[in-house]
């Protein structure tokens, strides 16, 4: 032998196989197309082998036989294994379906010698093989063939004739149609003839270009990498040949999401505790139950804090691998997450990409599953808290009431954020004396403001807030307006009950609510007026802005138009409507039903009967005489004429506190809310939330990865960005699942993960810059809704229709198809139960009908992809209904048309089993073959041939030696007779592993 063969030992998570040389030699260049040799997708050498008359020494036997591909490149003295085919059984003249592809970071050159040994394989189960012969040849050789083909005799140790090997060297053909003209490329580079080639085959990273290279696009590789490329070689129906690159990626967003995630639940759930903290002073019991509710957040929060300082100190790969699935430090990263890609080109040179995400099924490993999964334990949640509540003595509230009291906190936060921003907008153009500018910020105050009324304005908050003054400790409940000798009624709270007792000359059994809804009504009225000043005012200035000359007579006008009445009435008036502006004022002036203490601006205004807020709606923003000014002067304005900033400020001021007022004391009501409707069942309600986080946590990140890689390969396809924001965009799931044993549980977790995914919305905006880090998604919202910015170049951005660019939430439509295929679903399905799988099967089926209605009702047909296939959409959907109804065992139909489906309607395709490492590999070579076959003609008897292909030597093969350092798929005989036929590996791909 020329030198001493060995294979890497190294385990290399970013390739399948890397030559250990040099750099590569300029001359190399001539290997690859002209203008695609800077493509690191693209091979710099590729190359077929096929043999020929191979002789064993058992002349009655046709051998087994693969080729492994050996390389030397000197000054270097050993061999350095660098690929191998697959496996041709019983033949003695294989033709193999795996080329051997030199990607740039093989780093060889004409000088590189390259080594084809031919095995015989006896017994593929336990891997004895011999060497039947080998051949030598220069790659310099190659290249200066005429037609870069070369014929090899075969060698034996013993130096005997055992056959022949062919080499073929590929070249790209010509591509028929060119899109864009090119300037005529020279005919040789190194001696070697060259084609031209489409722009798109460049890679010149043109922002709609059809293919985005997963190891060049500047967004793809801020979030992908470790990519492993394998090419193959298939013949068709008409005989020419596919060219097919399959690869593989990891994802940094494995460890990115998680961390991002993990902090927004440690700073969502912080303010829980800071809510209720903030609640003020309660009577006894009351307080020991925000005392247990407390301190089970903060024990929750401990456990995240840990989590997240686990994650931040995580120096691993970026993906988890399946044998660390039960890790508690990594329980939110997904299981062996990765994208795979099968990339086709026919021949006519065009590119066809076809993307699916893997996935380990999401669930809880780390926490068990003996506790059956989640959809199991929300249903005894909810009904331990039914019995919880039935027992008690608290209020219950109806499920609605408490969703309603989430959103009303929800849109509290921020629209009291919203008008305290645009109220200091409207000083600053005052300021600024922007006429226009006061016009639109008050136009967006006060629809802000009317919105923030509207919330407010409601029964339920009124009682919450009733319920929140009766848990005070020495609660007095008395007629909005008591007269000296009327009762008090007193509600006792001190004692260590939740049922308090009413006090006074007459008892009574309950307690009437009117007086305190019309306390309520005025605080949220105060709001309301404040607002009315500010706009009257606003008019008055921008009326003496545009006529100053009739300033005062318009004044006058307006003030009678506003009131309706008598300039008498309105001074009349007038002091009631200075209490409303002026809250701050050392003397009130008098008010029907004016408190007889003086209000301070940190104090809310005092209430008024129902007909002085009637009237006070009506009043002029400013009193028309200077005497009667509730600032103690005249009129500002006219004062000072240049200052519009010095009229506004007690006016904003005055709004901006009474907005603050109204909606601290409506959110604290609705936070007691939230704490009474939780208290009977806190400890359950934190375990399955903390359960729901992990499972969704490891689903969104999925998600993420395939939106993105969606997003940047559609960049050029207006029908599918024109689908995103009308519709949205379709989630399709594949899970391989049995419905028996722990994987029950499992898929319990997993759907209710996925159907966590309607509350998440996308958002496309442009990156800061074009480094890694500022193209990563950032993740906000909380556990009610999550928003995912998703960063773009500008170029790319640029390319995004006008309602993606404005910021448009792009929504998901998730859909989960299970089918169990090995032997626990044939114990279930004789003797358990596959009940959920129907359920789940069925649920997805109506979400699925439902989307493409959606489709239909508001999208033209064009705007999906083209299919060869001859099947409809309408009738793939009636026959995978028919599939899903017809409870056959292991009817995988339904796997495959939910699968066509998908991709007919733009969606993007998750497959997942316990680890996606083994029956995933099984399903998605299965997938890509029926692709190649069905939408690109490849020839149907070497189906079987192309499908063990990919599975003995693709990128999933490689998938199990980075999660547990073996290359074999973790089955073994006896189970996989339980196995749909096609999804069976080749033998000797196979075995007992640790998974």
């Amino acid at each position: 032998m020329a030198g001493r063969e060995r294979s890497s030992r190294q385990q290399r998570p970013w390739s399948v196989y890397r030559a250990n040389t040099f750099e590569l030699s300029s001359e190399m260049i001539g290997l690859a197309l002209a203008g695609n040799s800077q493509d690191p997708d693209e091979p710099v050498l590729e190359f077929s082998v096929a043999c020929t008359d191979l002789v064993t020494p058992a002349l009655e036997r046709k051998p087994n036989s693969f080729v492994a591909v050996s390389c030397t490149t000197p000054p270097q003295a050993f061999w350095t294994k660098h690929a191998q085919t697959e496996i041709i059984e019983g033949t003695n003249n294989p033709i193999f379906l795996s080329s051997i592809a030199f990607f740039q970071d093989s780093y060889i050159n004409q000088q590189t010698q390259l080594k084809l040994s031919v095995y015989d394989v006896k017994d593929r189960s336990q891997g004895t093989m011999y060497l039947l012969g080998s051949a030598l040849f220069p790659v310099k050789e190659l290249l200066q063939e005429r037609n870069h083909r070369l014929h090899l005799n075969l060698r034996s140790a013993e130096n005997l004739h055992v056959g022949s090997i062919g080499v073929a060297a590929w070249q790209m053909e010509e591509k028929r149609d060119q899109r864009t003209p090119m300037a005529r490329l020279p005919d040789t580079v190194h001696g070697r003839t060259v084609l031209p080639v489409d722009e798109s085959l460049t890679e010149s990273m043109g922002v709609r270009a059809k293919y985005a290279s997963l190891c060049r696009d500047p967004l793809l590789t801020s979030v992908f990498g470790g990519t492993m490329s394998r090419m193959y070689r298939f013949p068709t129906t008409d005989g020419n040949h596919l060219r097919i690159l399959e690869q593989m990626a990891e994802s940094v967003l494995s460890l990115n999401i998680p961390r991002q995630y993990v902090k927004m639940l440690l700073e969502e759930d912080a303010a829980r505790v800071c809510e209720l903290e903030e609640l003020g002073e309660l009577s006894p019991c009351w307080e020991n139950l925000r005392r247990q509710i407390v301190a089970q957040y903060q024990n929750l929060i401990l456990t995240y804090q840990e989590t997240l300082s686990d994650l931040n100190d995580y120096r691993g790969p970026s993906f988890k691998a399946s044998n660390l699935k039960a890790e508690r430090k990594l329980e939110f990263m997904p299981t062996n997450l990765h994208v795979q890609r099968m990339r086709v080109q026919d021949e006519s040179c065009f590119d066809h990409t076809y993307d699916v995400v893997t996935i380990g099924a999401p669930a809880a490993h780390c926490q068990g599953f003996k506790s059956s999964g989640l959809r199991k334990l929300i249903v005894k949640f909810e009904e331990a808290k039914k019995h919880a509540l039935s027992s008690s003595q608290s209020i219950v509230f109806i499920p609605q009431d408490i969703v309603r009291a989430k959103e009303i906190i929800a849109h509290i936060n921020t629209l009291k954020t919203q008008v305290s921003y645009y109220a200091e907008r409207l000083s600053r153009a005052a300021k600024d004396r922007s006429a226009n500018g006061l016009e639109r910020t008050l136009a967006i105050l006060a629809d802000k403001t009317r919105q923030l009324v509207t919330v407010c304005d409601c029964k339920l908050l009124a009682s919450a807030i009733q319920a929140l003054n009766a848990a005070r400790p020495d609660y007095i409940a008395s007629k909005a307006s008591p007269s000296a000798d009327s009762e008090q009624v007193v509600l006792r709270n001190d004692q260590d009950t939740l049922l308090a007792t009413w006090s006074g000359s007459n008892s009574r059994s309950s307690l009437h609510v009117d007086w305190h809804e019309e306390e309520w009504e005025k605080v949220w009225l105060n709001v309301d007026k404040s607002l009315e000043c500010i706009i009257q005012r606003v008019d008055k200035l921008l009326q003496k802005e545009r006529r100053p000359s009739v300033g005062s007579q318009d004044s006058v006008q307006s003030d009678q138009s506003a009131g309706g009445g008598s300039t008498a009435s309105k001074k009349g008036n007038g002091r009631t409507r200075a209490f409303w502006i002026n809250p701050g004022c050392a003397e009130p002036l008098p008010s029907p039903s004016s408190s007889p203490s003086p209000p301070s601006l940190s104090s809310p205004p005092p209430p008024t009967s129902p007909s002085s807020s009637s009237m006070l709606a009506l009043t002029p923003a400013c009193p028309p005489s200077p005497d009667q000014d509730p600032y103690g002067s005249p009129s500002l304005e006219e004062t000072f004429p240049g200052e519009w900033s010095e009229a506004l400020y007690p006016l904003l001021t005055t709004l901006t506190e009474c907005v603050a007022m109204m909606s601290d004391k409506a959110k604290k009501s609705m936070v007691f809310l939230l704490m009474q409707d939780s208290a009977p069942t806190i400890a359950m309600d934190l375990t399955l939330q903390y359960r729901r986080d992990v499972v969704f946590c490891q689903t969104l990140t999925a998600l993420i990865c395939g939106f993105i890689i969606k997003l940047r390969n559609c960049l050029r396809d207006d029908g599918f960005l024109r689908q995103l924001y009308t519709i949205g965009l379709l989630a399709q799931f594949e899970s391989l699942l049995s419905t028996y044993g722990e994987e029950l549980a499992m898929l319990e977790d997993m759907s209710v993960g996925i159907m966590d995914l309607r509350n998440v919305t996308f958002k496309v905006t442009q990156a800061m810059s074009a480094s890694a880090p500022d193209m990563l998604p950032v993740i906000t919202g909380n556990r009610d809704g999550f928003s995912v910015r998703i960063p773009l170049p500008g170029t790319m951005f640029d390319a995004l229709p006008r309602e993606i660019q404005n910021g448009m939430l792009l929504r998901v439509q998730p859909v989960l198809f299970n089918v169990g295929i090995n032997e626990q679903q044939t114990l279930a399905e004789k003797f358990g139960d596959t009940s959920l799988q129907e359920i789940i099967n069925l649920e997805s089926l109506a979400r699925l009908n439902s989307y493409y209605e959606q489709f239909k009702e508001v999208l033209p047909e064009d705007c999906l992809p083209r299919s060869r296939s001859q099947t409809c959409l309408p009738e793939l959907l009636r026959f995978l209904g028919q599939n899903v109804h017809a409870r056959k065992n292991k009817n995988v139909d339904i796997l495959w048309q939910a699968a066509e489906i998908c991709r007919r309607l733009n969606g993007v395709r998750f497959t997942s089993c316990k680890s996606a490492k083994d029956r995933t590999a099984m399903s998605v070579t299965l997938e890509q073959c029926l692709i190649l076959q069905h939408e690109h003609g490849m020839a149907p008897q070497v189906f079987t041939q192309a499908l063990d292909c990919m599975r003995s030597e693709g990128c999933r093969r490689e998938n199990t030696m980075k999660n547990v350092g073996c290359r074999k798929y973790a089955f073994n005989s006896l189970q996989l007779k339980a196995f749909p036929k096609h999804y069976r590996p080749p033998d000797g791909t196979f075995g007992k592993v640790e998974t």
